[in-house]
């Protein structure tokens, strides 16, 4: 019997990456902008402390000045996303994208939504709005990592 445990940890470093990239292609592209003036930074709908923890107010977020850590630290919640998954799914039905939609939807409320309620919209005063288009980013990159989880984990390549 092979084990679990090293098959986990590259789904969750394939996951982690993946989660990464789709971050970049919305939030970076889409909603920030690749050089700014996206629309999460557009002062006419945003607020203007969003907007000012994001570009103005020092030390800006580790994201926007130094992504290593957080890159790593994605890569990290990926790995720990594919050891809940290795916990949790032999209790789902079987099959990839049933399983990947039951961990993305486990990813996105637990994670996700309460990122945005408790950040951008208690702490920031964010429109429900952008907080929307916010959520459909997150959801796409729950999918996304959800994917490449359960793609690794249930493919018959040993490892």
């Amino acid at each position: 019997m092979k084990s679990l445990i090293p098959r986990a940890l590259i789904a969750g470093l394939a996951g982690g990456a993946v989660l990464n990239l789709v971050m970049v292609l919305t939030f970076r592209l889409i909603g920030f902008g690749w050089n700014g003036g996206g629309i999460l930074l557009d002062p006419s709908v945003q607020s203007q402390k969003l907007i000012a923890v994001w570009t103005q107010i020092e030390p800006l977020p580790l994201v926007v000045s130094r992504p290593a850590p957080i890159i790593i630290g994605l890569m990290l919640f990926g790995m720990g996303h594919a050891l809940v998954y290795r916990w949790l799914s032999p209790a789902w039905p079987p099959g990839i994208v049933k399983r990947a939609i039951r961990l993305a939807a486990l990813i996105f409320f637990l994670s996700f939504v309460f990122w945005e309620f408790f950040t951008p919209f208690n702490q920031f005063g964010e429109p429900f709005l952008l907080i929307g288009l916010e959520l459909t980013f997150w959801a796409v990159i729950a999918i996304a990592e959800a994917l490449a989880i359960v793609s690794v984990m249930e493919s018959k390549i040993n490892v």
